[in-house]
C-alpha cells in the first residue's frame, strides 16, 4: 500500500473510533500516574478498534500507543503510533476539545498521519511530500509575525516542576503575541498552527503519541515542530518539549525565550 492509501485507512478507521467518543455519556476516569494522568475504557476501546482495523488494512503491522503500553520497535518497517483520545481530561470532563491522532512510519520515517475532531468533524491529514489539509482544503500556517497571532500552549501538567516555567514562559509568549490559549490537546495545537488558526504552540513536556501526526501536518503546511530549544523532536519514545510554529515565528520564539531555560 502506498502511504496515501495508509492514510485512506488511518482516516476510516478514526471516524469510526470516533463514534465511541461521541456515544458516551458517563466517563469513569482511572489514575494513571497521578491524578492528572487519566485513563478511561473509552481510551482502551477505541485503540483496540484502531489496532484491529489498521492491522486488517497493513498486516504485520507494529504498533506504538498510549494506552496497555504496546510500544513496537520504532524503526519497524510498518508502524503506526496511536493516541486514542488526545485530551482525555477534557473527555471526561465533556469539553468536547478531544481528537484521535494516528501516525504512521515506514523504517522511522514519518509518512502519513491524521487527527480527527469528531466534535466539529475536523479530519487534519497529510502525507509526506504531498502538503497538509484539513477535510480536504490545502492548509499553511499563518505568515504573520509573532505580534500579531495567537500563542497555544501546554501546561506539562504530568510534571508539576515544569508548571511554573510554563506559565513564565506563556506570560513572555502573551506580552509578544496577541494572546494565549490553553486548550488541553495537544495535537489539536499542533493541527492549529497548520491550520494557521495560532502562531505558536508550546509545551515543555509531551509524548511521541501527542506529536507524531501534528508534527508531520505541521511540517507539510510549511511549520517547523522541534523540540522547544530549536534542536531536533526525538523519535525514540522519550517525552520531550516541543515548539510549532512559523520559520520565522519560531525564531521569534526562540529570541524572546532567550532567558529561559529550555
Amino acid at each position: 500500500m502506498s502511504p496515501r492509501d495508509i492514510l485512506a485507512a488511518i482516516q476510516a478507521a478514526e471516524r469510526e473510533a470516533a463514534a465511541l467518543l461521541l456515544q458516551a455519556r458517563e466517563i469513569l476516569a482511572e489514575c494513571k500516574t497521578g491524578r492528572r494522568d487519566v485513563v478511561t475504557d473509552y481510551d482502551r476501546r477505541v485503540q483496540a478498534l484502531l489496532m484491529e482495523r489498521l492491522s486488517a488494512a497493513v498486516p504485520g503491522a507494529r504498533f506504538f500507543c498510549e494506552e496497555n503500553d504496546r510500544h513496537d520497535d520504532l524503526l519497524a518497517e510498518h508502524l503506526f503510533i496511536i493516541d486514542p483520545i488526545d485530551g482525555t481530561m477534557n473527555f471526561v470532563h465533556h469539553l468536547n476539545h478531544s481528537c484521535i491522532s494516528v501516525a504512521y512510519t515506514h523504517f522511522g520515517v514519518p509518512e502519513a498521519g491524521a487527527v480527527y475532531n469528531p466534535y466539529v468533524d475536523e479530519m487534519f491529514s497529510a502525507v509526506r511530500g504531498e502538503g497538509a489539509f484539513l477535510n480536504g482544503r490545502r492548509l499553511r500556517v499563518d505568515p504573520a509575525p509573532l505580534s500579531e497571532t495567537l500563542v497555544c500552549f501546554g501546561t506539562a501538567p504530568y510534571e508539576p516542576a515544569l508548571i511554573g516555567q510554563s506559565f513564565a514562559l506563556a506570560e513572555k509568549a502573551c506580552r509578544a503575541g496577541l494572546d494565549v490559549r490553553r486548550q488541553g490537546s495537544a495535537a489539536l495545537d499542533l493541527c492549529s498552527v497548520a491550520a494557521g488558526r495560532a502562531g505558536v504552540y508550546f509545551e515543555l513536556q509531551v509524548s511521541l503519541w501527542d506529536y507524531a501526526a501534528g508534527a508531520l501536518i505541521v511540517a507539510e503546511a510549511g511549520g517547523e515542530a522541534s523540540r522547544a530549544d530549536g534542536s531536533p523532536l526525538p523519535w525514540r519514545g522519550v517525552k520531550t518539549s516541543i515548539l510549532a510554529a512559523s520559520p520565522e515565528n519560531a525564531k521569534a520564539f526562540l529570541k524572546m525565550a532567550d532567558s529561559q531555560s529550555l
